[in-house]
């Protein structure tokens, strides 16, 4: 099997150089940069994403899931926080098998397909250090979870989740690297008086080819410290991603393959989508 890890660090060393582009959030990535959007700015994302073989542990459902559309918003409240809104409006699950799970009996009439809202998240992100000759830049970010999918769906938890990370970037000629560690209180879905402690963690890198073209990489996801076996919805996940970004103007646009790193996520999928920031408004 292949480190994930080290198939990260060596795409980013062996591609080509180029010059850096003008702005650097997230799509197609989810490791976090410590750089925020900006004050006044504000930056709006959507896009798509597919990927078979996705199962949902508290249902007992697996099957192919499609996202669409996926949405961000960014509002710079000043040159060194961000608010963050993310959520989407429609997910798909093309049902390819079933078992028996904790909220089976719970799951309303559906045939080979079922689908739902995404949850949305709210966060907010706090450049604390910029970046230095010899210092990465330091940031940290708080984030919620709300229940909006539903169990009866058999796609959501009905748990509200809470996640505090710390971020590092650092810039090195035309590589951003971004690093992300900290810990997140999943709810435990079936027993509603207990959680699960996960160590949440990303590591990315963008690489300028070009003034507009940029390849990105990153490891992604959580990890159980819950002795024995994690209470169903609180499992360990993971994602790797390797894509690319057009920039034109103010609009960014991206592409990605997904591989899933544990049985619970999509044994391979793909996203795209774009990304728009403006300058908005003053911050007094």
């Amino acid at each position: 099997m292949v480190n994930p890890l080290r198939w990260l660090l060596l795409c980013g060393l062996l591609l080509p150089s180029g010059a850096v582009p003008a702005f650097a959030q997230q799509r197609p990535l989810t490791t976090e940069d410590p750089e925020t959007v900006g004050a006044g700015r504000l930056l709006i994302e959507g896009g798509v994403d597919y990927g078979r073989g996705v199962d949902f542990p508290l249902s007992g459902l697996a099957g192919n899931l499609l996202r669409v559309p996926l949405i961000g918003v960014s509002v710079g409240l000043s040159s060194i926080a961000e608010l963050q809104i993310d959520g989407g409006v429609h997910n798909r699950l093309s049902i390819t098998s079933r078992t028996n799970a904790p909220f089976s009996r719970m799951l309303r009439d559906m045939g080979d397909h079922t689908s739902d809202v995404e949850d949305i998240v709210v966060a907010t992100k706090i450049r604390m250090m910029p970046e230095g000759a010899h210092r990465p830049s330091l940031g940290i970010r708080f984030a919620t979870r709300l229940p909006n999918a539903s169990n009866e769906s058999g796609l959501g938890s009905d748990t509200t989740d809470f996640q505090g990370t710390i971020l590092l970037g650092k810039t090195v000629q035309s590589v951003r690297i971004v690093g992300n560690i900290g810990a997140a209180f999943l709810s435990d879905p079936v027993h509603g008086e207990s959680q699960n402690d996960v160590v949440v963690y990303g590591l990315s890198f963008a690489r300028a080819i070009t003034t507009a073209v940029e390849v990105v990489g990153e490891v992604n996801g959580r990890w159980s410290t819950a002795s024995g076996v994690a209470p169903a919805g609180t499992e360990t996940r993971g994602q790797a991603r390797f894509g690319a970004r057009y920039t034109h103007g103010l609009l960014r646009w991206d592409a990605a393959v997904i591989a899933g790193l544990t049985p619970s996520d999509p044994g391979v999928g793909v996203a795209a989508g774009v990304t728009y920031v403006f300058n908005a408004f003053k911050v007094p």
